[in-house]
């Protein structure tokens, strides 16, 4: 069940709870976390956002930044590279939390977390 937390008695799907959240009420990152798999979002300053998905060329470009990232940075223990299924924290109060295309991340600055990413990455790659 989503939504318990803003009164409503029982939301049994994303649609619905997008359709029933109005605009003057600010989601949390935890709350974004804690929503059912199968849709994508982002959350701007509060308000929750659904990603649409993406054209095939994006796909496959997005792809290729990301696998010829991976073998260099690995090698020369750069870092880690992120796809656009994970989330970076970018703002707090009201939450802002962004998944770019692919994104790297300094060594030092790794942290495995079940949560979202804390901060920005280093470098977002956009397409």
């Amino acid at each position: 069940m989503v939504g318990t937390g803003y009164g409503w008695d029982r939301i049994v799907s994303t649609r619905e709870y997008t359709r029933c959240m109005s605009v003057s009420t600010l989601m949390t990152a935890e709350e974004l976390l804690r929503l059912p798999d199968g849709e994508r979002y982002e959350l701007v300053r509060g308000e929750l956002k659904k990603m649409s998905p993406s054209g095939s060329r994006h796909g496959r470009v997005a792809a290729q930044i990301a696998g010829s990232l991976i073998p260099h940075v690995r090698r020369n223990k750069l870092g880690a590279v992120y796809i656009a299924d994970a989330g970076f924290r970018i703002g707090r109060n009201p939450d802002t939390v962004r998944a770019p295309d692919a994104a790297f991340v300094r060594a030092e600055r790794v942290i495995d977390t079940p949560g979202f990413f804390e901060g920005p990455p280093d470098v977002v790659f956009e397409v």
